[in-house]
């Protein structure tokens, strides 16, 4: 029992404050409370009946200290640093949150805490998340997603292709050659089964792109820079091979789910965020997610490739063409930002050993 304190008690049954004594009892589940009015009434409520204040610093203490009571009414203290003793005398715990308010150290803790959480929630759980939500996602709306796209780009940016129709057949006959090659343990979902569509277009620097569903753009410029620099179409077809990974692992409606996943995450555990903090998250995710799918397509290339009996050598060249700006392709470094380092993912395709897991 700890020493008792004046306060005045207001009992909600009238409006006049009622003098009375205060104590607190130390109990198993938290202490509980006990007044004594000078009129004679006593009451005793147990922790779970009392609506605690929250504790302060020494530096911070208010002037008086306000106990809801909950149906029994509302007590008021002006003895607020007497009150601090009392409660720590009589082994009142103080939430996290309030401890967050009072100590650094406390604050400090959790602070690291959240920070560790959300690291290993961005690193780890956003994408086995989206990769989970992924399989459930219909092949339909990836295609009419495609559909889409396809007619924006078409509508802003791309043109109609220029190149001959035979080079075109060839590079289709190419294509369908590997599409017909991918056997089923390079295929990540199983059941999905896209069907493989090659589009050309110009209007673009040297570049190849997959949309969800199966469709896979290339330009006129990347076509035209590997023939003149006589790369040949293993170059190209090991391009293609890397688009067609994108397409078999989803990486677009990952992406798409990883950042949905993603904003849903940070509203969750940090409440109404900043549009600075959600599109930077939103930046810096996508960036380290599109990496990451470059590696996976990079695998999925030289394993089809030497399915076919071919090598990645050539595509590696052409890459390296691209990041130096050769021809139609000056510039495009800027939209390889968000791939791996390309000198080192050109030595490893080489190799046929790019960094598979």
């Amino acid at each position: 029992m700890t020493q008792a304190l004046a306060g005045r008690w207001f009992d909600g049954r009238s409006s006049a404050a009622r003098a009375v004594q205060v104590r607190l009892h130390s109990a198993p589940r938290g202490p509980s409370l006990a007044l004594q009015a000078t009129d004679g009434e006593s009451l005793v409520l147990s922790h779970a009946q009392v609506r605690w204040p929250e504790q302060w610093s020494a530096r911070r203490l208010p002037r008086r200290v306000l106990v809801d009571l909950g149906a029994r009414g509302s007590l008021e203290i002006d003895d607020a640093a007497g009150w601090q003793q009392a409660l720590a005398a009589s082994g009142h715990k103080a939430s996290v949150a309030q401890r967050m308010q009072t100590r650094w150290s406390s604050f400090a803790l959790a602070l690291l805490a959240v920070a560790a959480i959300a690291l290993a929630f961005y690193r780890w759980g956003t994408p086995w998340a989206a990769t989970q939500l992924t399989r459930e996602v219909p092949l339909a709306w990836e295609t009419s997603l495609a559909e889409r796209a396809l007619h924006d780009l078409d509508a802003r940016m791309l043109r109609p292709t220029q190149l001959p129709a035979q080079r075109q057949a060839a590079l289709r006959a190419r294509f369908a050659a590997l599409a017909a090659a991918v056997p089923a343990d390079l295929r990540r979902y199983p059941g999905y089964q896209p069907q493989l569509v090659l589009q050309f277009r110009r209007g673009m620097p040297a570049n190849a792109f997959a949309l969800p569903g199966g469709t896979i753009v290339m330009t006129d410029a990347i076509v035209e820079l590997a023939d003149r620099e006589h790369l040949g179409d293993d170059a190209l077809a090991g391009v293609l091979a890397h688009e067609m990974g994108h397409v078999f692992h989803r990486h677009t409606t990952r992406a798409v789910v990883e950042q949905g996943v993603l904003n849903v995450g940070l509203g969750l555990a940090l409440g109404d965020v900043s549009w600075i903090l959600s599109t930077g998250g939103s930046l810096l995710t996508g960036l380290a997610y599109r990496r990451e799918h470059e590696s996976e397509a990079d695998c999925f290339a030289a394993a089809l490739m030497a399915r076919t009996g071919s090598g990645t050598t050539p595509m590696a060249d052409l890459l390296m063409k691209i990041d130096q700006g050769a021809g139609p392709g000056a510039g495009f470094g800027e939209l390889l930002s968000s791939h791996p380092n390309t000198p080192q993912r050109a030595q490893a395709l080489r190799h046929a050993a790019p960094s598979c897991r």
